[in-house]
Parts: structure tokens; sequence; C-alpha cells
């Protein structure tokens, strides 16, 4: 029906036009784009920012993996602690920055100053930390901030011991006296370390504009 329309609009405006004259491409293109205007609910983008979310905090979490083990491949702990703290941005670079979608990795107990949460994403901290407290597992979650205009999409990071343990375990008997003092060097105000595997490390948080979300659809 909609390819009809169009077709049916563009054979009006040419014979509207003389024998002479011609509709331009532009103009016929702008035509057939009025006519896919999309409608979308609330629902459908509500649905497109949690897949986007997953998507983007996915991709996100299996770069810094990958970039690490490297570092800590061609120079061992120490070094991955320097790149880390020297990369920190490019380790989660995975967007297109015309989306305007901001991603950051927020915690209570940060060792980069500049993951802590802000007051929307700490209140869904505040939920996970219960519910990890509580023993109950956390969903990813949509919240609505910026008066609808934003989309904040937030998942827990749950710690997964192992090699992480080196640098994030207790300070006094799973850190090594060369990683602690790089980390306090890098880091005098830090916080992140005393996980255990399952502990709440903190949580991904994703804001995405509404009209890029839309955009997807």
């Amino acid at each position: 029906m909609k390819n009809y329309l169009t077709l049916l609009i563009f054979s009006v405006l040419v014979f509207s036009c003389g024998p002479r004259e011609r509709v331009s491409k532009e103009v016929f293109d702008e035509v057939n784009k009025t006519m896919e205007v999309k409608r979308v609910t609330d629902a459908e983008i509500t649905q497109e920012a949690m897949i986007w979310g997953d998507s983007i905090t996915t991709l996100a979490q299996k770069n810094l993996i990958s970039n690490l083990q490297k570092a800590i491949e061609e120079g061992g702990l120490v070094y991955a602690i320097q790149f880390c703290n020297e990369n920190a941005s490019e380790l989660t670079d995975v967007l297109d920055p015309s989306e305007g979608v901001i991603i950051k990795r927020v915690s209570t107990k940060n060792r980069n100053p500049l993951n802590v949460p802000d007051e929307d994403e700490a209140q869904i901290l505040d939920a996970y930390a219960y519910n990890s407290e509580q023993g109950l597992e956390s969903e990813p979650n949509i919240q609505k901030i910026e008066n609808g205009e934003v989309l904040l999409y937030t998942k827990a990071i749950i710690f997964p011991g192992g090699l992480c343990q080196n640098c994030h375990g207790d300070p006094d008997s799973e850190l090594s006296p060369d990683v602690l003092n790089e980390i306090k060097n890098r880091y005098p105000q830090d916080q992140a370390f005393g996980f255990k595997t399952g502990d709440l490390r903190g949580m991904w948080s994703v804001k995405m504009p509404k009209k890029s979300i839309v955009n997807r659809l």
C-alpha cells in the first residue's frame, strides 16, 4: 500500500509539472522518505534499548578482557595496571560518537575516580547491591532519565575471581607487593579490592538518546 501511494504521488507531481518539466530525484526521494516516517511505541523503544544496551556491554566486556589479557601476556600484571590506567577510556570504546551513547563502568568500590556513579546510577546500583546481599539475581534494567529523552541501560557486573583476584582480591594475601605498590601509585584513592568470586563488582551504565534508539527501529 505504501509503494502504491508513493507511486501515485510521484505521478501527480510529474503530470502537474507540464511536458517540459521533470521532478528531480531529490523531490522524489523526499516524498518517499516522508511516506516512510516511522511510528513507534514506548514499548518498542524500551525493547530496542534493552537489546542495544546488551549488545554494547557484551562487546565492551569482550574488548576489555581481550586488551587486558594481551597486556598481561606482554608485560605481566604490573604492566597491565599501567596499561589500564593510561588507556581506560579506550578499553570500552565500542561506540559510534555520532550516536551520542555514553558507556561507563561504575562502582561504589571504584579504582578509577571516573567510575563513581552519578545520582541516577547510584539508585540502581544500590538495588543491585541489595539483591546481591539477599542472594538474588540482578537483571538488566532500563530507566528513563532527563525527562524521558535518554534511556539508561544498566547491567550488574559480577566479580569472576580467577585472574582478576590478582588485582582486586585481598591486598594482604592475594596481591603481590609489586602489584599493590603500582596500584597505590596509580590510584591513591583505590577502593577496588577485597572482592571474592560472585561479589557485585559494580555495573555497566549505558545512556542512550531516545532519538538514536528510534533511528535503529
